[in-house]
C-alpha cells in the first residue's frame, strides 16, 4: 500500500501545476494547490474541487503561508517573456521570495521540496546542446534578466538551503514545454501559432525563423517530475527534462499551418533583445538518473493541443498582461 503525503503545489492552477494536481490527486495524496491566478485559470483545476483530497487556495507565494506538508513542488512563476516583463520586479520577487518561503516551509516541516527551473537558466548558449554543467550565458540587465536571473538565484537558494540546512531538494531545467491547457495568450510560440492559424490570420514570427527551440509535450514533462521527485535523496539535480528534438521556428509554425489546414501567411518581425538563437537540452543525465526520455513525437502532440484549442471559447480566457 502506497503512503499517503500531504503535498503542496505551488502555481498548481497553471498549465503544468494542473496536471501536475491531476497526477497526485489520482495517486491518492492530499494536494494542496496554492495559486494567486495571476497568469492561470481557474477552470484548470474546477474538475478537481469536488474530490475530497484536494483543496484549493488563493496565495501569492511572495507572502509565506503555513501548512503542515510532505512534499513540496514550486512550479509558481509568470513563463513567457511577454507576462513576466510586464512586471519584472514581481518577477524576481517570486523566484526569489517564494522561494524562500517555500523553502522555509520545507526546512520546518522536513519536507522534500521541488524547484521548477528553466532552461532560460543557459541564457543564449555557447555550448550546444546544453548539458547541466554548462553554466550558460547571460545578460544580467537585459529584458529578459527578471527570469533568467530570477531563476538562476532560485537554483542559487536551494543548494544552499540543501548544503546549510540539509533540506531534501530536487530542481529541475524545463525545456520549452506544450499541451493542452495551455492559456490561449501565453504569449508562447505554439500556443501563438496554433491560435493565428485557427483564425487564419499571419503567423508572427520574430527574426527570419532560424532559430531553433525544442518542444516537449506536458504527459513527458509531467512523469519527469514525479519520477524525478521520486529519486534517491542523491539526485539533487539540477535535471535537464525536455525533448531532444530540435527544430526551427519556422518549421515549427508551418507544421501547424499543415496540421490545421490554414490558408495563415508567415510574417516576419524584428528579433527581440536576447532572445536565444539556440535551445536544446542534453538529457543524458535524466536517463541515467531517472531512466526518463519523452515519448510523445511533435506531430502527434501538436495533433492533441490543436483538439483542444477546437474546444475552447478563446473569448473566455482574459490575457494576463497586455503583452502577450
Amino acid at each position: 500500500m502506497s503512503i499517503v503525503k500531504r503535498i503542496v503545489v505551488a502555481g498548481g492552477a497553471g498549465f503544468l501545476g494542473s496536471h501536475l494536481c491531476e497526477r497526485l490527486v489520482e495517486q491518492e495524496h492530499d494536494v494542496i494547490c496554492l495559486d494567486n491566478f495571476y497568469t492561470s485559470q481557474k477552470t484548470n483545476v474546477t474538475h478537481l474541487l469536488g474530490k475530497p483530497n484536494f483543496e484549493l487556495i488563493r496565495h501569492d507565494v511572495v507572502d509565506p503561508i503555513l501548512l503542515e506538508v510532505d512534499e513540496i513542488y514550486n512550479l509558481a512563476c509568470p513563463a513567457s517573456p511577454g507576462h513576466y516583463q510586464y512586471n519584472p520586479i514581481k518577477t524576481m520577487k517570486i523566484s526569489i521570495l517564494g522561494s524562500v518561503n517555500l523553502l522555509g516551509m520545507a526546512k520546518r516541516c522536513n519536507a522534500k521540496i521541488f524547484q521548477a527551473s528553466t532552461s532560460e537558466v543557459y541564457g543564449d548558449p555557447e555550448v550546444h546542446p546544453q548539458p547541466e554543467s554548462y553554466k550558460g550565458s547571460v545578460n544580467p540587465i537585459g529584458i529578459r534578466a527578471c527570469y533568467d536571473e530570477g531563476k538562476r538565484a532560485a537554483e542559487t537558494l536551494f543548494f544552499d538551503y540543501h548544503r546549510y540546512n540539509k533540506t531534501n531538494i530536487r530542481v529541475c531545467r524545463i525545456f520549452n514545454t506544450y499541451g493542452p491547457r495551455m492559456h490561449p495568450f501565453d504569449g508562447r510560440v505554439v500556443s501563438n501559432f496554433i491560435r493565428q492559424a485557427l483564425a487564419g490570420d499571419d503567423i508572427t514570427i520574430f527574426g527570419d525563423g532560424s532559430q531553433t527551440r525544442s518542444f516537449c509535450y506536458r504527459d513527458d514533462l509531467v512523469e519527469g517530475f514525479l519520477r524525478l521527485m521520486a529519486a534517491p535523496d542523491e539526485v539533487t539535480g539540477p535535471v535537464n527534462l525536455g525533448n531532444p528534438g530540435e527544430y526551427t521556428i519556422k518549421e515549427l509554425a508551418e507544421l501547424i499551418i499543415e496540421i490545421v489546414g490554414s490558408k495563415s501567411k508567415l510574417s516576419f518581425q524584428p528579433l527581440p533583445p536576447d532572445d536565444p538563437t539556440r535551445r536544446q537540452p542534453d538529457i543524458a543525465l535524466a536517463r541515467k538518473q531517472l531512466d526518463w526520455e519523452p515519448h510523445v513525437a511533435l506531430r502527434d502532440g501538436l495533433e492533441k493541443t490543436i483538439e483542444w484549442f477546437k474546444t475552447i471559447d478563446v473569448e473566455r480566457y482574459r490575457p494576463p498582461t497586455p503583452n502577450y
